[in-house]
């Protein structure tokens, strides 16, 4: 019997085992990219989200690459990540040869996982190139049965580009009097009328793609919105910001004081403000938000504040 206590303290000891590797952990997501197919002389952008899922804060010290063709995005060092805390880590490739090429992005942190490696690829190809802005469209919140419309510039470079055919992923999203085949003078640009309507309430998300001789084929273009029920209760929203470097800002909701919280927003809210139109009566809401500055680093979570959705 005596014996006992000791092997309680060995469970104890071991138990504490992945509590202490939780302690300092540097996680990403993804932790790899392809950038698929980039015109020579162009860049294609892409942002790796690395999370401190331990208990305890780390410290990114150091950063390197391999492989010319990529680099770092703006990403100051060294950086504390606090606990549970994200940060978007922004890297680039930019071709400068026809081609398939390989690299690495790696960070040194004070993590128990002291060094991060993230492969990336990329082909850089040369020829006709459709280019498309904005490369996303957001609508919004839009009453369910109306439409809402955001226009878009296809415009062709390098070479001519005929535009084949079209493909939408969501019947909620359409294009306004677009009617390929169509051709695009190099240097020569269109503008095109994309539409929302939505037949439900909640987020919607599609995409459209544009079939091309170019290089690049398909082109496509993110599209997300809200459908929200006509009479429907929202919580309205408000906050300050002095900083000048914040760029926009994310809105988290939980249902219990002091989170966990979920991301709302669907796009970066540039505004002060937001209505949450995706509220159930009778519940009560608990919301923070974040700011986030031009080099895609995000704040801790702002002071909560509660709204509670009346009933009926």
């Amino acid at each position: 019997m005596r014996f006992f206590p000791v092997i309680a303290i060995a469970l104890s000891l071991c138990s504490l085992t992945p509590a202490r590797a939780r302690a300092q952990q540097l996680q990403c997501k993804p932790c790899s990219h392809a950038y698929g197919r980039i015109e020579v002389g162009s860049s294609g952008g892409f942002s790796i989200q690395l999370t401190n899922t331990g208990t305890k804060s780390l410290r990114i010290t150091s950063k390197s690459k391999q492989g010319n063709e990529f680099r770092f995005g703006s990403f100051p060092l060294p950086l504390t990540l606090l606990p549970g805390k994200t940060v978007q880590l922004p890297i680039l490739f930019k071709p400068t040869a026809v081609g398939h090429v390989t690299g690495a992005f790696t960070l040194v942190s004070t993590a128990l996982n002291k060094s991060l490696s993230l492969p990336v690829a990329g082909t850089g190809v040369s020829g006709p190139q459709l280019n498309l802005s904005p490369s996303s469209l957001t609508f919004g919140n839009v009453t369910v049965g109306q439409s809402a419309a955001l226009a878009a510039t296809l415009s062709a470079s390098n070479g001519t580009v005929t535009i084949a055919s079209d493909q939408l992923t969501s019947s909620e999203f359409s294009i306004v009097g677009f009617n390929p085949p169509l051709t695009i003078p190099s240097g020569h640009s269109i503008q095109i009328t994309l539409q929302f309507t939505p037949n439900q309430s909640g987020t919607a998300s599609g995409r459209v793609g544009y079939f091309s001789n170019a290089v690049v084929s398909p082109t496509v273009e993110q599209l997300t919105g809200t459908g929200v029920a006509q009479n429907a209760h929202s919580a309205d929203l408000t906050w300050q910001e002095t900083d000048p470097n914040v760029v926009g800002f994310n809105v988290y909701r939980g249902i219990k004081h002091g989170g966990p919280y979920q991301q709302i927003n669907t796009a970066l809210d540039a505004a002060t403000s937001y209505i949450d139109y995706t509220v159930a009566a009778g519940t009560t809401y608990y919301y923070v938000t974040t700011a986030v500055d031009s080099g895609g680093q995000q704040s801790a979570y702002s002071n909560e504040t509660a709204a509670t959705i009346p009933s009926p």
